[in-house]
């Protein structure tokens, strides 16, 4: 329900890894960002492999009131984050396989300039350092470059928080009625309030 930024790709076997993580690092601190540096060189011959080792390479940055992001990679050059590892790296069913290798970050409460500069830096990482590179941006910047859009949707979304936040408070929860009946009741509520 928060505006997101999905994101997937490779690293590009041709870049360097340790310039990506300068460059970010540089971003991160001029910002006032926090960061966190991983391992800044593959090991050789590992990229574009299926298997991959248990460590993590690259970097990853955390804005304030923002999910961190993750430009970060597996030793196979998927990107990737330590959680993904995690909790999808040894994963028998191939379907919880799959959200190994997808990522994202919440950027609902960082605010427009933020979400911006990310995708900005997405789009300039993307070209000098990555393959296959795919985002999908909630707030439709990645997309458009229209920041009356962007603006629409982060207005959207958190009117859409705000008023799912005062059904809470205002409908408590009735004796006897289950969670499920409990949130029917407040999306149909939300629904009608916002059809009428």
């Amino acid at each position: 329900m928060e505006l997101s930024i999905h994101y997937c790709g490779s690293f590009n076997p041709s870049s360097s890894l340790k310039g990506l993580s300068e460059e970010v690092k540089d971003i991160a601190e001029i910002y006032k960002w926090k960061y966190h540096v991983y391992i800044d060189e593959f090991p050789p011959n590992t990229i574009g492999k299926t298997e991959y080792s248990q460590d993590v390479y690259g970097i990853c940055f955390t804005p304030p009131n923002s999910e961190t992001v993750s430009l970060s990679f597996l030793s196979n050059g998927r990107m990737s984050s330590t959680a993904h590892l995690k909790f999808f790296g040894n994963s028998e069913n191939k379907d919880d396989a799959l959200y190994l290798y997808m990522l994202s970050t919440k950027t609902q409460y960082v605010g427009i300039e933020i979400h911006k500069l990310i995708i900005h830096l997405l789009k300039y990482i993307s070209r000098k350092y990555l393959l296959d590179f795919k985002v999908i941006d909630e707030g439709e910047y990645w997309e458009t470059g229209d920041e009356k859009l962007l603006e629409e949707t982060f207005k959207k979304y958190t009117d859409l928080i705000d008023g799912f936040q005062s059904s809470l408070e205002n409908n408590p929860m009735e004796s006897g009625e289950s969670f499920e009946e409990y949130f029917a009741r407040i999306l149909k509520q939300l629904h009608d309030k916002k059809k009428g």
